[in-house]
């Protein structure tokens, strides 16, 4: 017999296709509060959530990991700095960066935690979710972290992940969930 939050946890997937349709300021703060309820090592709770629904805040972040991806020596991240259509984000109406204090050796485990809760409480709601790692990898560059600063991501924060927050397009391909083999030791 199945449970509600197992089923949750099973029939979660990437979403990658989104409407426009916003998010609800209720349903947003419910996902939030469900981050905020994540584990967190020694429960100092260091993390910062900032949750952006504005296209255009939006629309000037991923330029400027475009920038920073335009920098890198890596070809295939030039090319996504160079591309027009790249978005980072997948065009979702809403993105939660996770953001936390380096010097705490949990910090990103915090942030994994977190983002699992965010997850997994976007679903129970009807709401699709991604995974966002292009910010973790271009908060250092320059400009990259002032816009951060001006979006109120504390200074002595880095970036552990994003969630793209949406409604699931009608034709969004949805990946059937395949277990690896091996993954799983249980010593009795």
């Amino acid at each position: 017999m199945m449970n509600a939050v197992l089923d949750n946890i099973k029939s979660r997937r990437s979403v990658r296709v989104y409407t426009e349709q916003q998010v609800s300021a209720e349903d947003l703060n419910l996902i939030l509060e469900a981050a905020t309820y994540a584990p967190s090592g020694m429960n100092c709770q260091t993390w910062h959530f900032t949750a952006i629904q504005d296209a255009a805040v939006l629309r000037e972040l991923n330029e400027k990991i475009k920038g920073a991806f335009a920098k890198s020596s890596n070809v295939h991240l030039q090319e996504r700095g160079q591309s027009q259509t790249y978005c980072c984000y997948y065009h979702a109406p809403t993105l939660v960066i996770v953001s936390n204090e380096p010097v705490r050796w949990w910090a990103s485990m915090d942030c994994a935690c977190a983002m699992q809760n965010i997850f997994l409480s976007a679903k129970s709601l009807g709401v699709a979710s991604c995974w966002i790692n292009q910010l973790g990898q271009t908060c250092d560059d320059p400009d990259v972290r002032t816009f951060l600063t001006k979006l109120g991501i504390p200074e002595s924060h880095r970036v552990y992940g994003c969630a793209a927050l949406g409604y699931a397009d009608e034709g969004a391909p949805m990946k059937e969930k395949k277990l690896a083999e091996g993954t799983v030791t249980i010593i009795r």
